[in-house]
């Protein structure tokens, strides 16, 4: 069972970070179709750069989260909510092609934390 667990917590860190990866770098390097996408839900070129840069600043926290636990947990819980807007943003929007993606990045934020060994979650 602690196999199975392990390797599931590894590919959603791996697919994770893949989705993460490219959409901050897409952002900070202002590829122009993440620039209109971007624009169409309202963003424009100020906000999208910044929100390359704090999605990845929780790539950064999450890759050396790898050495130092704690900010693994830490990036995860700074791009929640920008899995949760992606998504919402998408839904409203109508995108159902990229609305995948960013609902799999929701449920991996959840995944990813209760697989982590060195994390606690406590409902009480």
């Amino acid at each position: 069972m602690e196999t199975i667990k392990t390797t599931v917590h590894w590919l959603s860190y791996t697919y994770y970070l893949y989705v993460f990866g490219y959409a901050s770098l897409f952002k900070v390097f202002q590829k122009t179709t993440m620039m209109q996408s971007m624009q169409s839900f309202g963003f424009n070129k100020t906000w999208t750069i910044s929100i390359g840069i704090l999605e990845l600043t929780g790539v950064l926290l999450i890759v050396a989260g790898i050495v130092i636990h704690r900010l693994k947990a830490i990036g995860i819980l700074l791009l929640l909510p920008f899995a949760i807007g992606a998504f919402t943003a998408h839904m409203a929007h109508q995108e159902y092609n990229h609305f995948y993606n960013s609902l799999i990045v929701c449920v991996l934020s959840i995944i990813l934390l209760a697989t982590d060994k060195n994390v606690k979650i406590t409902l009480s």
